[in-house]
């Protein structure tokens, strides 16, 4: 699951009009509902809480907060908790209290949302994503139980994370029919490799339904930087396809190559 809390800093600009504006200006609605969250937001993953140190993490999101950015990402499984962990800590260090109407925003992918509540020390968020489906659950029970989420106060909105586009209809249909919440957003992968469900079916969804989107991963897990370990460059190139390789080498302006084969060196 994902989740969404409304936060205020105590920085001078949040109480100018005009920076207020601009900043706003950044921000866009979370499909049709009134949610607004900055166009670009900050991960996590294999940062806070493991690779990069407790104060650095607060530098980060400072730079993050103060450049306008009100997206932030986490998960219960990153760094067996202690990503939420640091999270919390910043926020409560920094003062920055919940208001509904305000400009912070903060996503969280978590499994279970008491606990994430409880390490985030938060009372509750903006939106919870359901992170995949459950395979043993009927479709029903997983929109009831966001229904019950939202309805205990721990959430305002509920979203779907690596859904289908059929999975999605299902859900929207669901809830319609048993005046259950439907859910206004999903989270999909998107870079160079993952472009299709973004580009050609979640936008189909948005004007039939209202159902936004969320991206994650835009560097491919670093691979398009360059800078990333072999072992991750190895598993993610060999789902690359010859045409498409020679597609990027064009791009590129690179003579051809076996892209695949240079990944194992």
């Amino acid at each position: 699951m994902n989740l969404f809390v409304n936060v205020t800093g105590g920085l001078v600009w949040c109480n100018d009009p005009s920076v207020d504006l601009l900043i706003w200006l950044f921000c866009r609605n979370l499909g049709k509902s009134g949610l607004r969250v900055s166009c670009l937001g900050l991960g996590t993953w294999v940062t806070f809480g493991s690779q990069i140190s407790d104060e650095m993490a607060e530098s980060v999101m400072t730079v993050a907060y103060d450049s306008g950015v009100n997206l932030f990402d986490t998960a219960e499984v990153y760094a067996s908790g202690r990503a939420e962990t640091t999270l919390g800590n910043i926020l409560k260090k920094k003062g920055w209290s919940i208001e509904r109407n305000k400009k912070m925003a903060i996503c969280v992918c978590v499994a279970g949302l008491r606990g994430s509540l409880s390490r985030l020390q938060l009372d509750y968020v903006d939106i919870v994503f359901a992170n995949r489906t459950d395979v043993n659950a009927p479709m029903e029970e997983i929109v009831r139980a966001m229904t019950f989420v939202i309805e205990q106060g721990m959430a305002m909105y509920w979203g779907t994370s690596r859904w289908n586009v059929v999975e999605i209809m299902e859900a929207y249909s669901i809830a319609r029919q048993f005046n259950l919440i439907p859910p206004v957003c999903e989270q999909a992968e998107y870079h160079y490799f993952q472009r299709d469900k973004v580009e050609l079916h979640l936008p189909e969804l948005y004007h039939k339904i209202g159902v936004g989107a969320m991206t994650w991963s835009p560097l491919a897990c670093g691979l398009l930087t360059g800078n990333n370990q072999s072992e991750v460059q190895s598993e993610v190139l060999s789902q690359l396809t010859p045409p498409l390789i020679a597609e990027m080498d064009a791009l590129l302006g690179n003579k051809p190559r076996n892209v695949k084969k240079e990944a194992r060196r």
